[in-house]
């Protein structure tokens, strides 16, 4: 008998589960759904896969999706602590928002002033941008203070290369440290770098030395075992965490700051394979090929709109505009309504601004903890992610062992899947925050606090590289097991090196 296709993070009977999860965070009563389901025979949400072990039953899977059109229509609770159209978010920030002079200028999720064709592009044509807008200003108000420090108006200088490529060799760095052990319960983690000498975590992962019934008991993500641990690193493998960043560079490439939502599907469509989309992105994808535009590529059947895959592809338009937070969570936004709402929104909105924020202008002139305060300013202060990033910045200063800080965040949000938004929002802010600028103990403490370990030490190296603006400020053993060298399936991109990233990254980012 041929073994059935198992197409992970869009199985009907798979998505119902995570739906279910989604409903009782998010406040939505769906008692009577959940209970249809699991008298019926269905399964919880996989816990730590994309796909459950068997297919369900015909009669279970046209159940689910039933069921999901069901939770969808269930009313929604949170909406005025948690908008989702950025006007909406701009007003629930009040004067906090840096600058009310970056609301946006269309309706809220507006994609109807002469949509695209949704054709993507022939490789190899030349697509000219759309007329850049002139750039806002960007001073802060209302308890945040400035972020852009140059006395007048206008965007900062543009991000020079050096920043550009400190950035990218930071992001992949953190996401190389974190591969081995993502998925891993945060006891395995501490176990498995306990046994090498490695904790509190310094260096790279290892399995030297690690005693043979750890490693069977905790083995290493399965796809990374082989190319990110110390003994076998040989350059970047490829990973989504900065497959998404070359995108977003092609998309300020073809079309500019002022690209639309429907133009990131576009380009997804002409140059991301599909198998290469994971959670929210791929059901995003999936709702494309059956004919569903922006915004509702985030909304139908998406039970992972507000994990952590937006905020992965934030960190370019933060690169975008430094010295402008407001700007760079604008730019954010669009990219990320694709795929996600509320709280996945704002994660991505938060990095943005926070890496605008770092990127403001040469060694010295930005400090991680102002930066912070601007990613905050543009998420609404009453969501969720808003309080759990808060929250983590006064543990992170509350006490000196960050394994302490990293227990209490785990017992605060512990009820989220590992791949959710706001405990890896908080988590992050609580790294940062600890590490004070620190590159090593920027993404140790990233990873080292479990939950989405590549995608958190990614970001962090991204924020923290940035702040040395210089490749060369950069802890050479970190840079120099990367061998200047990304692999991606990104057309045309394969073995580029970071260098040329950097150059293609400022070119990509001129006003």
């Amino acid at each position: 008998m041929t073994e059935p296709l198992r197409v992970t993070w869009v199985q009907p009977e798979d998505l119902l589960g995570h739906e279910l999860r989604q409903a009782s965070e998010d406040g939505r009563d769906a008692t009577a759904q959940a209970t249809t389901w699991h008298t019926s025979g269905g399964p919880p949400s996989p816990p730590h896969a994309g796909a459950s072990p068997h297919p369900a039953s015909p009669a279970l899977r046209a159940l689910a999706l039933t069921l999901l059109d069901e939770l969808a229509s269930l009313p929604q609770p949170l909406t005025d602590h948690e908008p989702n159209s950025l006007r909406e978010i701009t007003q629930a920030c009040g004067p906090v928002w840096p600058g009310p002079q970056h609301a946006p200028k269309a309706p809220p999720d507006s994609e109807a002033d002469a949509p695209r064709s949704t054709q993507p592009a022939p490789k190899g044509s030349a697509t000219p941008p759309p007329p850049r807008a002139s750039a806002g200003t960007s001073r802060g108000s209302g308890g945040v203070p400035p972020v852009s420090g140059r006395g007048g108006a206008g965007e900062g200088t543009p991000l020079g290369r050096h920043q550009a490529h400190a950035a990218w060799l930071g992001r992949a760095a953190g996401c190389l440290l974190g591969k081995p052990v993502e998925k891993l319960p945060l006891p395995a983690i501490r176990a498995l770098a306990r046994a090498a000498g490695n904790w509190p975590l310094t260096t790279w992962f290892t399995a030297r030395n690690v005693p043979a019934d750890l490693l069977a008991a905790h083995p290493w993500n399965r796809r990374s075992a082989g190319n990110s641990l110390a003994e076998n690193i040989d350059g970047m493998p490829e990973d989504d965490d900065l497959n998404y960043p070359l995108l977003n560079v092609l998309l300020l490439q073809r079309y500019g700051r002022d690209f639309r939502t429907c133009d990131v599907a576009l380009l997804w469509l002409d140059q991301l394979p599909a198998g290469r989309t994971f959670t929210a992105e791929r059901v995003a994808y999936r709702n494309l090929l059956s004919g569903i535009e922006p915004p509702g590529t985030a909304r139908h059947h998406n039970p992972f709109r507000e994990w952590i895959g937006a905020a992965i592809r934030a960190d370019v338009h933060g690169w975008a505009h430094p010295g402008d937070p407001a700007s760079a969570a604008a730019q954010a936004y669009r990219d990320a309504t694709l795929t996600h709402t509320a709280n996945g929104v704002y994660g991505a909105m938060f990095v943005a601004a926070t890496i605008a924020a770092a990127g403001r202008g040469p060694l010295g002139a930005a400090d991680v903890h102002a930066c912070l305060r601007a990613g905050l300013s543009v998420v609404p202060p009453r969501s969720r992610l808003a309080g759990a990033v808060r929250q983590a910045i006064r543990l992170a200063r509350s006490h000196p062992d960050f394994d302490t800080v990293v227990d209490h965040l785990h017992a605060a949000h512990g009820h989220y899947h590992w791949v959710h938004a706001v405990p890896n929002a908080a988590l992050l802010a609580a790294a940062l925050t600890h590490a004070d600028g620190d590159f090593t103990g920027s993404i140790c403490r990233a990873v080292s606090g479990g939950w989405d370990t590549d995608s958190n030490g990614a970001t962090a190296g991204s924020v923290a590289g940035l702040l040395a603006g210089h490749p060369d400020r950069l802890p050479e053993r970190w840079t120099a097991p990367l061998k200047n060298r990304l692999a991606t399936s990104v057309a045309g991109f394969d073995g580029i090196g970071f260098d040329e990233l950097a150059r293609l990254t400022q070119e990509a980012l001129r006003p």
